[in-house]
C-alpha cells in the first residue's frame, strides 16, 4: 500500500439561503493528496479555508459532494467501516461527556474499540500523558488544557493506524505542549502511526511535521516540506510562509 490516505477531487458545496444569487458555497473545492504510511502531515489554513471540513468527510461524518477518500485501503465512500476501527480523532472543541470522569470515558471507549487490558492500558495512557492526578475526576470540572489531554488519550486509547488531529496542543502550556508533541512523534516512530493534523502553530508543525498541505478558499495551493516552503517564499520560518499565503502577499521563487 503505497499511500496510508488518498484523496482525489475532494469537494463539499453547502447550501446558500442568503445567497442573492442561490450559488452554493464550495467549502472544499476539487482537492487531490496523498499521505505516506508513518508519516505526519499538516494540512494548514487560515479560518474558513476548509480544514475542518475536509477532517470531517476524512472521518466519515460529512458525505463529500464528489471525489474519492481511499484510507488504509478502504473506500471511505463505500465502505469505511473496516477503516475507521484502526482509526481515531482528537480535537479540544469537541466534548467528551462531562459528567463523567476521565477513566470512566476512556473505559466506554476503550470497550468500544475491543482495547485488551483496557484498565491497565487506561492507567498507562494517565501516565504518558500526565493524567493520573485528575484521572477520577469529572471530565466537566477540568481545566482547558487537562481536557485537551484527555481528548488526545482517547483519541490513543485503540493505537490507532490513523490519527486525525485538529489542534493537538491547544490550551497547553508550552512545557506540557512540548511533552505532548514528544509523545505524538514517539507514538507515531513506534508503532508506524499515521497522522494528519490541523494545527495554527507554525513551531508544531516546523517540528513535527515531514509535509505541509496548505489551503486557502477550500484549495490546496502549495504542498512541501516545512524547510522547502520556507525556502520557496524566501522566508525564515513557516509561520511566515503561512501569513503571506493566508493574505495573499507572498510570492514563490523561481526554482
Amino acid at each position: 500500500m503505497p499511500f496510508t490516505i488518498s484523496v482525489k477531487d475532494l469537494t463539499k458545496q453547502f447550501k446558500n439561503a442568503l445567497a442573492a444569487d442561490g450559488k452554493d458555497v464550495r467549502a472544499v473545492d476539487g482537492i487531490s493528496f496523498t499521505v505516506k504510511k508513518g508519516s505526519i502531515t499538516a494540512l494548514l489554513g487560515g479560518n474558513g479555508a476548509g480544514k475542518t471540513t475536509t477532517i470531517a468527510m476524512l472521518l466519515g461524518a460529512l458525505s463529500p459532494s464528489s471525489g474519492s477518500i481511499h484510507i488504509l485501503g478502504h473506500d471511505m465512500l463505500g465502505n469505511r467501516y473496516p477503516a475507521l476501527q484502526r482509526m481515531n480523532f482528537s480535537s479540544p472543541y469537541v466534548d467528551l461527556p462531562w459528567k463523567l470522569t476521565v477513566r470512566q470515558n476512556l473505559r466506554v471507549y476503550g470497550k468500544l474499540y475491543n482495547v485488551p487490558d483496557v484498565e491497565n492500558h487506561i492507567v498507562k495512557l494517565a501516565k504518558e500523558l500526565d493524567m493520573l492526578e485528575f484521572i477520577d475526576r469529572p471530565v466537566g470540572k477540568l481545566s482547558a488544557g487537562q481536557k485537551t489531554r484527555v481528548s488526545l488519550s482517547k483519541a490513543l486509547v485503540n493505537i490507532p493506524d490513523v490519527l486525525l488531529l485538529d489542534e493537538p496542543t491547544a490550551s497547553l502550556d508550552p512545557d506540557t505542549a512540548d511533552r505532548i508533541r514528544t509523545l505524538l512523534d514517539d507514538f507515531r516512530q513506534k508503532h508506524g502511526t499515521t497522522i494528519l493534523l490541523a494545527s495554527h502553530n507554525m513551531r508544531e508543525v516546523e517540528r513535527l511535521c515531514d509535509n505541509v498541505l496548505m489551503m486557502k478558499k477550500g484549495k490546496i495551493v502549495d504542498t512541501g516540506t516545512p524547510t522547502e516552503l520556507v525556502k520557496r517564499y524566501g522566508r525564515k520560518d513557516m509561520e511566515e510562509v503561512f501569513l503571506d499565503i493566508a493574505r495573499g502577499t507572498g510570492k514563490r521563487e523561481a526554482a
